[in-house]
Formats: structure tokens, sequence, C-alpha cells
């Protein structure tokens, strides 16, 4: 009863991801939270405290470096923010000075300044992020045209601010920079026993995938995520030397895991063996994965891991008492598992490769392209409309153009309806605050520590977060009428200026759903063939996981924005092809764990 709540959150989350929307809460980190609570609370009680407006600069200075601290190693890090730190001090000046030398001049200038960061960006690895806050720093510049010493001023605001916020980040206050290899493999385990739960859930009844439906598979689609996003963590602190064992382990361990549990789920789904067995099976798999959860949450030093050692001697007891072989295959499977040790890491790049600069790609300078074409157009739209704030339309297109189609239909819809949520709940704290500065600051901090905390979680709920902290800031520091309003009308025109230019320049709608079918088939098809030849384990695994994506890659554009014109033609007609991919994968599990289970006393 204790996990009900979580679980239900992974419930709403592997629908969510079937649509292109992600949901994790196991990402969420109360510590980043409450220091960036800190990072803002300072330099905006200073701002509050003096009653200089051109503090403001500062406050978000401090909020922009927080979110660029991104998952990295320690020295990574702060290379990214010191990067961050001097190139926003740089952009803050001189957005706001050029702006100002002669009437429009930001019209032309924010496009510009974005290209080019988005140009310089493009070669770093890894370095969409900082493009990205250098981007919204250079067209919220452009939108406060100062002279010189004013725009001195706002740059030397906005060091202030960053530097505070990067002592705060790498020496006042570290942060383990594992933490978020912790959490991505938590959240690997945590899948992996919601998948062995439901399946001991079934008991001896049908299983819900006999026949296909619209959330065909939703725990294998939800663990190949999950596996997914620690690898490419992995893939981020690759020049670490030292901390990485565990999760490389886990990562291993996990995989293994997942195999076995998708030969157990298609077992079930064909009846296969007594269901006495099969329940047996999956009831020991969810003991040995709790053990697992509670052996890693033990602090170290304090006792020996002994519930993961039990859970194992009961995993061979159980193997031993099977007669079907893919139940017994399945077992061993998962006993081997957790006893092998981790494969060899590959060989580690130089330190700071990271950072070290690579030639541009051609989608990188189309992205820029991208961006420009949807600047100009919101500047139009705010020539045309009066748009009280142009920079806040202007910053939706730099952070919701962030890929092809799919990425960019997903993230404008996610930042309008959170903007729309937080504009509200912001005008309704307004209402009931009045002009009250002390709890509107305690508000406004308050507000960064959650936006922060979340930012990992679920950007429907980051962007309200962050909606009402900038409205609120923005009524303290530069009060004006319909701030909130204006907020919302703005991200709105930002977003589907975003959407439009994705659309109009090299619109990437990836293959057609048949296609993605065909090619999820051919991929799950060789996965089978790998599995009938007896090809080596590595290689099997690698064409497994190529099947696993290829699977996802087809069921998600069901659901994407191709997919409501699908909807609507007869899509649904491929509901045939859709269960033969996961049938061939349950399929060649079955077979690869059933030899498993035939060879289990040689």
């Amino acid at each position: 009863m204790r996990r009900r709540p979580d679980s239900m959150l992974r419930w709403v989350a592997r629908r969510l991801e079937l649509r292109s929307f992600g949901l994790v809460p196991e990402h969420f980190d109360l510590a980043e939270g409450l220091r960036a609570a800190l990072a803002v609370g300072a330099p905006l009680t200073l701002a509050l405290a003096s009653g200089l407006s051109v503090l403001g600069w500062s406050v978000f200075a401090a909020f922009w470096t927080c979110l660029c601290d991104a998952p990295a190693p320690d020295a990574v890090r702060r290379r990214m923010l010191g990067t961050f730190l001097g190139a926003g001090t740089a952009m803050a000046f001189a957005g706001s000075a050029l702006a100002a030398l002669w009437p429009m001049a930001g019209l032309l200038l924010g496009p510009i300044l974005v290209f080019a960061v988005l140009l310089a960006c493009g070669r770093i690895a890894y370095g969409g992020l900082i493009g990205t806050l250098l981007g919204v720093v250079a067209v919220v510049a452009v939108g406060f045209p100062q002279g010189l010493h004013l725009a001195g001023a706002q740059a030397l605001a906005f060091l202030a601010g960053a530097t505070w916020a990067f002592l705060l980040i790498t020496l006042l206050w570290p942060i383990d920079a594992l933490r978020p290899l912790v959490r991505a493999s938590d959240a690997v385990i945590v899948r992996l026993l919601d998948m062995a739960e439901s399946l001991v859930s079934l008991g001896e009844g049908p299983h819900r995938d006999g026949a296909w439906h619209s959330e065909h598979a939703e725990h294998r689609r939800t663990v190949r995520l999950a596996v997914e996003r620690l690898r490419s963590l992995l893939d981020r602190y690759a020049v670490q030397t030292t901390g990485l064992a565990p999760h490389h382990q886990a990562l291993a361990t996990a995989e293994t895991l997942f195999g076995a549990l998708i030969a157990l789920d298609q077992g079930f789904i064909e009846q296969v063996g007594a269901a006495r067995e099969r329940l047996a099976v999956a009831r020991a798999c969810r003991t040995a994965l709790l053990a697992w959860m509670h052996d890693r949450a033990m602090p170290p030093g304090i006792a020996e891991p002994a519930a993961l050692p039990w859970a194992l001697r009961r995993l061979h007891a159980l193997a031993r008492g099977l007669r079907d072989d893919l139940c017994a295959g399945c077992t061993l499977a998962m006993a081997q598992a957790f006893a092998a040790p981790f494969p060899p890491a590959a060989p580690l790049p130089a330190a700071g490769g990271v950072l070290r600069a690579r030639p541009l790609s051609r989608a990188a300078v189309q992205q820029a392209l991208r961006q420009t074409a949807g600047l100009v157009a919101v500047y139009a739209a705010a020539l045309t409309f009066g748009l009280g704030y142009p920079y806040w339309a202007a910053m939706a297109v730099v952070v919701v153009l962030q890929g092809g189609v799919r990425v960019t239909w997903a993230r404008c819809l996610e930042r309008i309806l959170g903007s729309v949520l937080g504009g509200l709940f912001a005008s309704a704290l307004l209402l009931l605050g009045g002009a009250e500065t002390v709890p509107l600051a305690c508000l406004a901090t308050l507000l960064a520590g959650v936006a922060i905390a979340l930012r990992a979680v679920n950007y429907t709920v980051f962007v309200v977060f962050l909606t009402m902290l900038f409205v609120i800031v923005t009524a303290m520091l530069h009060p004006g009428e319909g701030i909130a309003a204006a907020r919302m009308i703005d991200n709105v025109i930002g977003s589907l200026a975003a959407l439009l230019a994705v659309f109009l320049l090299w619109p990437d709608f990836g293959a057609s759903l048949p296609g993605r079918i065909a090619e999820g088939i051919a991929a799950n098809r060789a996965y089978f063939d790998a599995v009938s030849a007896a090809r080596p384990f590595a290689e099997i695994e690698t064409v497994r996981r190529a099947a696993g994506l290829a699977s996802i890659e087809a069921e998600t554009a069901l659901h994407d924005l191709g997919g409501l014109i699908n909807r609507t033609s007869g899509a649904m007609a491929h509901a045939q092809g859709l269960g033969t991919l996961r049938m061939l994968a349950g399929t060649a599990a079955m077979a690869w764990h059933r030899r498993l289970g035939e060879n289990r006393g040689v």
C-alpha cells in the first residue's frame, strides 16, 4: 500500500510516454530544489531591499545557472557552468547595448544572436542545453535595449547572480555528481518491478496483451525507455574514472532481467507450461527485485547486504524444482543477472572530451536556421499585435524548437498547457497576495526551488512553476497590468511559431506508420533469427535492443502528430502488424530462455 501512489504515477507515465510526453517521478531532486531556492532567494531579497530593478537580472541569472547544471562529472559541470557564466554575461551586455543603437534593432539582432549561439554550441558535445539557455539570455537582453552604462549594469547584475549560483553549486553546496545515475538506476529497477507485479497480478487469468490494444506491451516499452535513459546518462559520464561500476552493473543486470521478463510475459500470453510455475517465477522475480532495492538503499558500511543473496538462493532452489524449460530458463537467467559481473567498460576518452570542439553538422545548421525563422515570425507578430513582453514569446521559440516534428509538437503542447495553467495560478496568487512584497518574495523563492526539483520529472509541470515564478518576480520588480495574461499569450504565440518553423523548414516526419511497422517487424525478425541460429550472447543482446527500440518507434508513431491523421484514415488496420512486433520479440525471448532451461543440468 505504501508503494501505491508511486505506482499510480508510473501508470500515468506509461501512457504519457506512448505519446512522447515524459513523466519520471524518480527524478525529483529535493536537494537541488532547496539549493536553487537559496540561489534565487538571496539576489531577490537584495533586489527588493535595495529597490534596484536591475538586480532582477541577478535573480534570473541565478535561476538559469541552476538550470544549466546538467548531469555530468564534476569537472565537466564546472566547465559548462563557467562557459554559461562568461558567455551569458557577454550576451547580456551585447544584446542590450546593440539593440539600443537604432529603433527596431532588436528585431534583427535577436535572430542573429541566437543563430550564432546555436552554431557555436552545436560544435560542443552535449552543448544543446548551454545553447538553449544562452539563446534565452540573448532574446531577453535584446528585449531590454539600454545605453552602454545601463547595459553594463545589466551585465554586471547577470555576472553577480550567475557567479553566486556557480559558487553555490560547485563550492558552498556541492551535490554528489552521481546522484542522477542513482536515480536513473532506481527508475529502471522500479519499472522492472512494475512489470513483474503485473504478471503476479494476472494469476491464472488471461493476459491483456493476448490481442493488440492501444497500450499494448506497455511494461516492455517503459522498461526499454528507462534502460535507454540510464545508458545515455552513462555516456555523459564517460570521462569519469570512479564510481560508475555499480551503475554499469545495474544496466547489465537490468538488461538480462528484462529479457527474462519478456520471455515470461510471452509465456503468460501464450499460456505456456503450468500456470502455477509461471506465477512462481513471477513472484520470485518480484521478490528478488524488492531485495535488490532493499540492499541498494542500505547505507554503505553498516552491514553486509543480506536480502539479495537470500533471494538468489531462492531463485536457484526454484529453478531446480521447475518442470517447464521456459520457466526454468527464465529463473536461471534472473539468478545469473544478479550474480554475473558487468562487462568491462569501453576505453575512456580524454578528459574534457565532452566540451571538445567537433565538426558542425548539417542538422545543427538547419536547427539554427529554424530557430532564426521562428524568431522572425515572433517579432513580426509582436509588431502586428503589440505584444507587451515579446521576449517571452521569443524565449518560447528557443526552448520549444528542440528537434524534429515529433519532439517540437510534444514540447509545444506541454509549453502551452504549462503556461496557461501557470498564468492562471499566478493571477490568482497575485490577487490574493495583493502588493505584499514579503509573502510574494517567499512564494517566488519556493517556486524556484520546486521548478528546479521537478525539471527532470515532467516538462509541463516544470513550466507551470516556471511561469508562476517569472510572472510573480516580474510583477514585483517591473509592476504592470496584465503580466500573467501577457505571459500566457506570448508563450502560445512563441510555441506556435516554433511549430510552424519546424513544419516549413526541413520537416522530418520520419518514416510513415506502415514503414515504421515494417522496420519494427524486420528488427524483431532479426532478433528471432539470431536466437534461432544460436548467435553469441552479446550479438543477441544487441539485436534485442534494436528490436525493442524499433517497436517503440512504431507504437509511438500511432499516437504522435501524424497519428492524429492516421487515426482518421484507417491506421488502426495496422493493429495486426503492431501486435506482430511484440509477438516476434516474445517468441525469440522464449526460445532463448527455453534453451537455458534445457541446458540447466549440463
